[in-house]
Formats: structure tokens, C-alpha cells, sequence
């Protein structure tokens, strides 16, 4: 792109990140759908607000050979925001591109894998963090944001924050989970995060401002399958009721 078209991008890229933030995306959705538009101009080097139908059915057909469906997915959906509501256009995208519907359904640990994996962190937070996510049916990033707060040990339930869709909810607190999570806070005393994150020395883990990273604990947890033998694809796929006979023990 030359200077000038260069900058036009620019202040069209910076409107897109503008539209998605307030229509309420997360920073994740936020993050693929603005990587859309940069991936698109950067194949044809220029400005996308002048590409023809023709043009975008080769950039897909393109995309369709490189990545995978569930990428082609979410870069129509990005950029199907970015023609209406920054072009202010209307194309018609399913004359264009139109993903294959795939329901398959995901793995789920059973009670003696999640077992496994609970004995085998030799680390306490990460323990308790398997136990968390698969004793109450939550997702990584609902383990990871709960609060000193969000806990009501009297009436054994959790409040969880801004799941998915933004909403929150109320889950059952077992008791195994709830002693579990006081021995892990007696360990860092943290005022507010229940799951801080350990960088620096101990002594400052109370001082965090910060939850556990995302990508370490997934890490984390992707060693501890690896260890157990466990081959399966999505080790945080919860299921609550499934572990019942693991929860109703002592700790």
C-alpha cells in the first residue's frame, strides 16, 4: 500500500476496533475479527473497502486450502462486521463463503482421568485448579477470574462472573472444592484473587494484580495429560455431575 492508502487502513482498522469494543465483544473475539481485516489486506496489499466479490471468493478459496474451517469461520464473521458496520455495506456472504456446520461433540475427562491428573500436579494450585473446573462444570477462564468474593461457603455456591455471553450464574460449591480452596488461599492470603499469579517471590504472590496467565495454565495442564497418558483434545470441557463420587470425599 502506498502512504496514503496506508493510512486510510489505518483509520478504517482503528473504526473496526472501535464498532467491536462497543458492541459489547469480548478481547478475544475482538482479537480474531480485527486479525481478519489485517489478513485480508495483507494478501491483496491494499485497502479491503475496494475488493470485488470475485476478489473475496479467491481470498477464501485460498484461506479454505491454508486453515482450517473453524479459522475460515471466524475470519467471515470478522469481516462481515467490517463491511457493515465500517463500509457500511451489505455483501451477500453466503453467496461467497458459507462454513460447513460440524457438531461433533467434545472429549470429557472421565471421574478416574480427572483423578489422575489431580494426583499427578505436584504444584498445589494447579490441583486445585483441575478440581475447580471439573467439580463445578466451569470454563478455564471462569477458574482463573473467581474472587475471594464470589465464594459463599455458608450456602455452598459459587457466583460466577461474566461467562459466556457476559452473563453470570450461580453453581453448587461442593465440599471438597470449597476445602480445597481455603487451603490454597491460606497458602498466598491474597485480599481478592483466589488463583494469583506467582510471578516474583512468594512474599509478593499476595500482591498480584493479576490472575494466572491463560496460556501457562493451559500449558500446565497439557503436561499433566501428557504425563497421565490421557490423549484427549479438550481437557477443559467440564462436566459437574460427573464428578460427584470424587467430591464427596475427604480432602
Amino acid at each position: 500500500m502506498t502512504p496514503s492508502e496506508q493510512e486510510r487502513f489505518d483509520a478504517l482498522y482503528e473504526q473496526h476496533l472501535r464498532g467491536l469494543k462497543l458492541h459489547g465483544y469480548s478481547a478475544s473475539t475482538i482479537d480474531v475479527y480485527a486479525r481478519a481485516v489485517r489478513r485480508l489486506a495483507a494478501y491483496f496489499d491494499c485497502v479491503p473497502d475496494r475488493l470485488s466479490v470475485e476478489q473475496l471468493e479467491i481470498y477464501f478459496a485460498a484461506l479454505v486450502d491454508s486453515h482450517s474451517w473453524s479459522t475460515v469461520k471466524v475470519d467471515r464473521n470478522g469481516l462481515q462486521f467490517f463491511w457493515k458496520y465500517v463500509l457500511k455495506q451489505n455483501w451477500r456472504w453466503l453467496e461467497i463463503i458459507k462454513p460447513p456446520q460440524v457438531r461433533s461433540l467434545p472429549d470429557v475427562l472421565s471421574v478416574g482421568e480427572v483423578e489422575r491428573l489431580i494426583g499427578a500436579a505436584r504444584k498445589l494450585r494447579y490441583r486445585v485448579f483441575v478440581l475447580t473446573t471439573y467439580s463445578m462444570g466451569l470454563r478455564l477462564s471462569e477458574t482463573l477470574a473467581l474472587e475471594v468474593g464470589d465464594i459463599d461457603a455458608e450456602r455452598r455456591r459459587v457466583h460466577i462472573r461474566h461467562g459466556k455471553g457476559h452473563k453470570d450464574r450461580l453453581v453448587p460449591l461442593p465440599d471438597l472444592t470449597c476445602s480445597a480452596l481455603r487451603v490454597l488461599w491460606a497458602k498466598h492470603r491474597h485480599p481478592r484473587l483466589l488463583f494469583p499469579n506467582r510471578t516474583g517471590s512468594p512474599a509478593r504472590i499476595r500482591h498480584a494484580t493479576t490472575h494466572m496467565s491463560r496460556g501457562g495454565t493451559q500449558k500446565a495442564v497439557k503436561v499433566l495429560l501428557a504425563e497421565c497418558g490421557i490423549k484427549k483434545r479438550s481437557p477443559f470441557t467440564p462436566c459437574a455431575t460427573a464428578l460427584q463420587p470424587i467430591c464427596s470425599s475427604a480432602v
